[in-house]
């Protein structure tokens, strides 16, 4: 978690515009719990995680529409049908995600 925090402060100060994603709420079995960070800048580039595979793919796309239209969105995340290549296994839970633009207030 320290290392997002860095990575927020930094950018702001480099005054980089960066989208942030919360886990909010979560149902049933999640990769990660509530108030797990992922940090998405305009390049694409992350930094943390609210869980990984498709559902973060999700994430990631809605933040760079975030980024695109400054406004603040809450999405939800359906790990219910998640399954992974190798193993056929699947979260079985629902998460849902803030994404909110990463601004300056003294600007």
């Amino acid at each position: 978690m320290t290392e997002t925090y860095e990575e927020m402060q930094e950018a702001l100060r480099r005054g980089e515009a960066m989208a942030v994603a919360t886990i909010v709420r979560t149902r049933g079995s999640t990769p990660r719990e509530v108030g797990a960070r992922m940090l998405i800048a305009e390049d694409g580039k992350t930094t943390g995680t609210v869980g990984g595979g498709c559902g973060e793919a999700d994430v990631w796309a809605e933040a760079m529409n975030v980024l695109a239209t400054g406004k603040p969105s809450l999405i939800e995340v359906d790990l219910l049908h998640d399954h992974d290549v190798e193993g056929g296994r699947a979260c079985g839970g629902i998460m849902d995600i803030l994404i909110e633009p990463l601004v300056r207030l003294d600007q």
